[in-house]
């Protein structure tokens, strides 16, 4: 099928929420509790290591649930949707403002709070994702339906990245709530996956392909050699863009010493060029292929992180520049990778039955590249010297090491993965 930009807009705006939460959650939120709360930053780590890890381990059960749905009905799926939509939006505002202030509690209450809206956030996530690699269609095409996906999500990034400042953080929730409910609403509205009936998943109650019921195992995707090659260079590459994402506020406030009201305007360019450049990696896809882009994107990320690292106190016009281009590599991060695992299940002849468990086992991995960020990268700066706030210059050049040196030496791993295991097997 072509995607047309109405069809386009309707499938993809459910995007611009879930990613509207994200930034809270994994860029906001380690930063609001360290500073606001005065939670710890070894013991606020840990939790959010062992909360991700937790949020992790469940995705790709996840991916099962949803392919169930998917072979009961396309209703069922979009229902068991609106509840999840449900329990995000509340767990989110729950989150951001908690009823204590012991520093014990929080840290229980941050850990089950976040475990709930992470797992309502990822089966959102799944499902979505997993519809529109139903969609099928070429290199191209499966680009396009990823790029209105993640598109929207960018619009809700930027969104999400001023509102705290414009609305506050009660603001922010229900404006949250409001396009949560709209983006489900248009998905409902969305182009509807052709059904693709396996006979050999059909169970033997089953006299339909309507309602038919697979019998898929949850570990299939890392059965097969492709997916597994893919995931390496998505796991290394998510690491390096999940540090600097986690580390972003503490670099601006204390290696750049920038004013607060800086942030809102790093944060805008960073995601308002990846948004601007989508269409521009959609055109290079076409003369040059998914790997290949997405490789052109690891090599730019790498020379503008290598140049943030020789940044200092006041170089707010250099660092909004590292943005700019940092953003322009993102697009890439965001749009390929996704397409190319869709070109992964249908060439594996599984499209249109384990969509849900490819997806569960891709947010694992983006899970994990979180989980790691947080959890090995605070309490590694904590004992390195640095705590939020500090000037001195051993403490700055291990927050320069952690922010720009690392991820550049993850993502120079992460290209060459990609240059081995995927593009010259595909000449």
């Amino acid at each position: 099928m072509t995607l047309s930009g109405r069809q386009g807009v309707f499938y993809g705006l459910l995007g611009l929420p879930l990613a509207f939460v994200a930034l809270p959650l994994y860029v906001v939120l380690p930063n609001h509790y360290a500073r606001e709360l005065d939670v710890p930053l070894a013991s606020l780590g840990l939790v959010l290591l062992a909360a991700r890890l937790l949020d992790a381990l469940i995705d790709p059960w996840l991916g099962r649930v949803s392919d169930r749905l998917f072979a009961r009905s396309l209703p069922a799926l979009l229902t068991s949707a609106a509840a999840a939509a449900g329990v995000l939006a509340v767990g989110f505002g729950l989150l951001f403002f908690p009823p204590m202030r012991a520093i014990d509690a929080l840290l229980a209450w941050a850990a089950v709070m976040l475990v709930v809206t992470y797992t309502a956030y990822s089966f959102l996530s799944v499902a979505h994702q997993s519809w529109g690699a139903r969609l099928g269609g070429n290199e191209t095409q499966r680009s396009r339906i990823v790029a209105w996906r993640e598109g929207w999500g960018l619009a809700g990034v930027l969104i999400a990245a001023v509102s705290p400042t414009l609305l506050s953080m009660p603001g922010t929730v229900a404006l949250f709530a409001v396009t949560l409910a709209l983006g489900w609403l248009a998905w409902t509205r969305s182009p509807r996956p052709q059904a693709h009936w396996h006979p050999q998943d059909q169970d033997t109650n089953s006299a339909a392909p309507a309602g038919a019921q697979t019998t898929i195992s949850v570990w299939l995707p890392l059965q097969r050699p492709d997916f597994r090659r893919l995931l390496i260079v998505f796991v290394l590459n998510g690491i390096a863009t999940a540090v600097p994402a986690t580390l972003m506020l503490f670099f601006v406030q204390d290696r750049l010493q920038a004013a607060a009201t800086m942030e809102p305007v790093f944060l805008g360019t960073y995601f308002a060029c990846a948004a601007l450049t989508l269409a521009l990696w959609l055109q290079l896809v076409n003369r040059l292929g998914l790997a290949r882009t997405w490789a052109v994107g690891m090599v730019l990320s790498i020379s503008v992180f290598s140049f943030a690292a020789t940044l200092g106190a006041g170089d707010v016009l250099a660092f909004t520049v590292v943005c700019a281009l940092s953003g322009v590599a993102l697009g890439t991060d965001l749009a390929l990778p996704g397409a190319l695992l869709a070109g992964v299940i249908s060439q594996a002849g599984d499209q249109g039955r384990a969509e849900g468990a490819y997806f569960g086992w891709w947010n694992f991995a983006t899970k994990l590249n979180l989980a790691l960020a947080a959890g090995l990268a605070l309490p590694l700066l904590a004992l390195a010297g640095y705590t939020p706030g500090a000037r001195s210059d051993e403490a700055l050049t291990a927050l320069t090491f952690a922010y720009c040196l690392l991820p550049c030496l993850l993502k120079l791993l992460a290209a060459t993965c990609l240059y081995t295991l995927i593009i010259r097997r595909n000449p």
